[in-house]
């Protein structure tokens, strides 16, 4: 029993009714992992601590990357090898030219949204930047862990 409602009594069992809410307000279990204050995540935890997040949080990102990876790596070789073995059969027949010159229809779009993008981008990067430079214990942990995520 918590304490946290009144005890109701049926045939065979005691229960307890509890009231979600009051249990909610008073734990609140996001307090309990990221702590009452606001600020970088160095002024909360220890530099142990830091590492370990970092590290697992790496280690989970570096190995679904790495599966992923090997998903798609495998779906579009086993697709191209699949389209070079119907062209060599003669089941398709592609149109290099139109294809390069698709390919470089492309590549200028590209370089436009590029060039308009440009600030965005330049500004994610510095901010991206700041935030490693503030928690630079947990990105090393990350970083860490990635690699290892990765080789795993």
């Amino acid at each position: 029993k918590t304490g946290c409602g009144p005890a109701v009594e049926s045939e065979d069992e005691l229960y307890e009714v509890v009231n979600i809410t009051d249990y909610a307000r008073r734990h609140q279990w996001w307090s309990r992992v990221f702590g009452n204050s606001t600020g970088p995540i160095a002024e909360k935890y220890s530099v142990a601590s830091q590492i370990m997040m970092g590290g697992v949080t790496g280690w989970c990102a570096g190995y679904l990357f790495q599966r992923v990876g090997k998903i798609v790596a495998t779906a579009v070789g086993g697709g191209f090898l699949l389209l070079q073995i119907a062209n060599h059969s003669g089941y398709v027949q592609v149109d290099w030219r139109k294809v390069e010159k698709d390919v470089n229809k492309a590549k200028k779009h590209l370089k436009k949204k590029a060039n308009k993008a440009a600030p965005e981008l330049n500004s994610f990067i510095e901010e991206s930047t700041e935030f490693v430079k503030r928690n630079i214990v947990i990105s090393g942990g990350f970083v860490g862990g990635f690699l290892l995520g990765l080789a795993s």
